[in-house]
This record gives structure tokens, sequence and C-alpha cells, in this order.
């Protein structure tokens, strides 16, 4: 935790917040603070500043809080992903967060199992720690927003098109002609397939929506070790 996450619920007053649960577990185990300690802290949604530590119990800390940074920029990026495994999903979450990726798609494919989508990863709270972990470790704020279609074809046939007005749209495939570009700096829409990629079809749908294909190279990656290599090649390790 590089920077403690605070919600409208944490606070107590404008700048007066209270800490508990995990972030203050946190404090006792990790970071070791001690009353009069002043720790990195940003509001979601909002700057960055320091809390000092008023108070410190075994069930709360007390902060007096003051925000006077902006957070990092987000990455001009749509990211289309299949559904990853459940057991990946928790890490790819977070990796995309702390990446600086704010518009998070997840979609169907024909090789994403339907048992996926009942994983209870996928609830709001779960996907609201798991991005939270992710901005707290690149010390930003800005929350994620995460966008869920269970149906392919609708998706990529109703929606992707404006999805992918006036950006750079790609889709990662093994086995095409062009790799990945590099060195971007316009808004970027990329698509990442399942474990096993996308079908030929899909692929071809993808194609019709506006999206070129291109590839990093004859090694197959898994899907959370593929998002951050895609993410920080197109715009140079995330700046």
């Amino acid at each position: 935790m590089n920077l403690a996450l605070l919600f409208d619920e944490d606070f107590t007053a404008d700048d007066r917040v209270r800490l508990t649960g995990r972030r203050l577990q946190h404090l006792h185990s990790v970071i070791r603070v001690e009353t009069g300690d002043c720790i990195p802290v940003g509001r979601v949604n909002g700057d960055i500043g320091t809390g000092e530590v008023l108070r410190l119990t075994e069930t709360e800390a007390e902060l007096q809080v003051s925000f006077d940074q902006a957070p990092p920029p987000a990455l001009p990026l749509t990211l289309v992903l299949a559904m990853p495994r459940p057991k990946m999903f928790r890490r790819v979450l977070q990796t995309c967060a702390t990446l600086g990726v704010k518009d998070l798609w997840l979609i169907n494919s024909y090789k994403v199992e339907k048992s996926f989508w009942q994983t209870p990863w996928l609830s709001d709270d779960n996907l609201r720690e798991n991005l939270t972990l992710g901005l707290e470790q690149a010390r930003d704020t800005v929350m994620p927003q995460v966008h869920i279609r269970k149906l392919f074809k609708p998706f990529v046939e109703d929606e992707l098109p404006a999805l992918l007005a006036d950006k750079h749209a790609l889709v990662a495939h093994p086995g095409t002609d062009r790799p990945c570009p590099t060195h971007l700096d316009q808004p970027t829409a990329l698509c990442i397939g399942p474990e096993g990629g996308f079908t030929p079809y899909e692929v071809g749908k993808l194609e019709e929506a506006g999206c070129a294909p291109v590839h990093l190279g004859p090694r197959i990656l898994r899907v959370e070790t593929a998002v951050p290599v895609l993410v920080s090649r197109l715009f140079d390790a995330c700046g």
C-alpha cells in the first residue's frame, strides 16, 4: 500500500478520516506507524496528499488529511478483455488499475467458460477492492470503470464500433503479420482474447468493427502477462 485510498465513508470531517480493516492492519504490521507519523493518502477520484496519524488503536486509526497533488495521468486506453480465468482475474484487475487503465470492458468469447462468469470476484465489492489495491500500488486515485458484456456478437456489432471511433484500434492475435506498435500518443482501443486466443470468426468480427490484428512475436503469453506487456509496449512503460 503505497497510498491509502480514502472513500467518502472514511471521512468524519473535511480533514479527518477513520481507517479500519485492511488499511489499519497495514499501518500496524507493514508500515508500523506511530502517532504523529505521516503517510501518503488520496481521495478516490480526487487529489493526493498526506495524512498525519492523530490516534492509533487496535481497532481504528484517526488521521488528519490534506490534499495538494493531482493523481498521475490516465492512459488513453480502452481495454477490451475476454473474461480471464477466475484464479488470475484478481491479478489482472489489479494490474490494469496499477498501469493506469481507466476504461475496462470484460467480454465473452468462445473459449471463455460459462463458469467464469459465476466468480464472486465480479461482485461490485470485490471489483472495488481489487481495483483499490491496484490504485494504492501505483499511488493513483481515479477508479477505473468496468463494463461487463456477456454476449460477444451483440457487443462487437452494436457497441464496439462507437467505442473505437477516433481511436487507434487493435486486437492482439498471435500469428498475424503486423507487430504491436510502440510509442503511441493517441487514444487507443486494445482487444485481448482469452487463454488460447480469439477464434478466427471472432478476430474477423473485431476486424469488421475496425480493429487491426497485431502480435508480440512467436511466444504465446498468458493473459496476466500479455496485459502488462502489451500496455507497456504501446505506451512506453506507461509514462
